[in-house]
């Protein structure tokens, strides 16, 4: 079970993608506490709105700058660090302030675009935002940052392709013919508002202002006139972003529960991978439910049950049936399970982890620590 966790070794950037509520997070963590553990300068970001990861690396908060693990909490679970761990959570809206003054060409730009209101919507709600400043965040990090590995922790989405797709989605938005040819007039003119009259009482124009309302359009564009300019600038760093992703010490991490609609999202993950040509560290089967029968072994029937009860003093009152069901239908769900992730493992060649089911959520540096031994 530590093929992952070898094949992350040799890694400087290691993404964690996967559908929502496969324990992305918790993985991620663990797998940069295995590298300070090991002796080197690691950092994990975060995008999980529950906030769990700050609790579990015993940090009071985590924000959009990276927080240092205090030694004094690894010694507390038992740990010894030879190198450090650090954390951080994305600011979405943050990280859009600073890609925006990074290629506004001037103050003036700058003020105008941040306080334009559809941009403050687009930058914290725009479907995909949060997937375009990850890895904003990223290429930032790794670029200016001298961090032995970088660990990313992908954003919780109903389709783990979103990941790859929204930076696409962005630009298209940003750089949108259609709609510059339809307030070219505004934009030309250089007026700060949009007004019916500046579009030529076009009927499209009309249109659109009796639906959205005349303010909202003025909105847009201002919104568009202010990144004028601006797009390829943008366009340029997501390309740039897409060729750290390719290089061999970057890896992919595909993490996935054993259920089949999770193992779906894993090998169409895994295709989009390949055709991008970008590089696949591993594979992590997490809440596995574990086999707890051997084998060539019949499970007990109720009697034999019963009858263990019996010789232990313990009374029956219906117990010994009840213990045989359950043992009977934990037993054919780790079969199906297992069954399920062979096709998956099959499938897609590359090193894999099989992490069971735990008793408790993963909460604190100890149980971080020992699910990077699983890997």
């Amino acid at each position: 079970m530590t093929a992952v966790r070898e094949a992350a070794e040799g890694r400087r950037i290691v993404v964690c993608v996967g559908s929502g509520g496969v324990g992305k997070t918790t993985v991620a963590a663990a797998i940069a506490l295995d590298r300070a553990l090991a002796g080197g300068r690691a950092l994990v970001c975060t995008i999980d709105p529950a906030r769990r990861l700050a609790n579990a690396l015993g940090l009071s908060s985590l924000g959009n700058v990276e927080s240092r693990v205090p030694e004094h909490k690894f010694a507390d679970a038992g740990l010894r660090a030879g190198g450090e761990l650090h954390a951080m959570m994305l600011d979405v809206k943050r990280t859009w302030d600073d890609l925006v003054t990074r290629h506004a060409p001037d103050p003036a730009r700058r003020e105008r675009i941040l306080k334009n209101r559809l941009y403050q919507q687009m930058s914290t709600a725009l479907a995909g935002s949060q997937e375009y400043m990850a890895m904003e965040k990223l290429y930032e990090l790794a670029t200016d940052r001298d961090y032995d590995l970088i660990v990313l922790d992908t954003p919780p989405t109903a389709h783990a392709l979103d990941f790859l797709d929204a930076p696409d989605r962005i630009l298209d938005f940003l750089g949108n013919d259609a709609a510059r040819a339809l307030l070219a007039p505004a934009i030309g003119a250089g007026k700060l508002g949009l007004r019916l009259a500046q579009l030529g009482g076009g009927y499209i124009a009309k249109t659109l202002a009796r639906f959205t309302g005349q303010a909202a359009l003025s909105d847009l564009g201002d919104f568009l006139q202010g990144f004028q300019g601006m797009y390829e600038g943008f366009k340029d760093r997501a390309a740039a972003v897409h060729a750290l992703l390719s290089q061999p010490d970057v890896g992919f991490v595909l993490v996935t529960s054993p259920s089949p609609l999770s193992i779906d999202e894993a090998l169409a993950f895994h295709e989009r991978l390949h055709a991008e040509s970008m590089p696949i560290a591993g594979v992590v089967a997490n809440r596995v439910t574990p086999d707890l029968w051997p084998g060539d072994v019949p499970l007990p029937a109720t009697g034999d049950v019963a009858s263990a009860l019996g010789a232990a003093g313990a009374p029956d009152d219906g117990l010994a049936g009840r213990l045989a069901a359950t043992l009977a239908e934990h037993q054919a769900l780790s079969a199906a399970e297992r069954r399920a992730l062979e096709r998956l493992f099959v499938e897609i060649d590359a090193p894999h982890a099989v992490v069971p089911r735990l008793e408790s959520d993963v909460h604190d540096l100890r149980g971080l620590a020992m699910l990077a031994e699983r890997l």
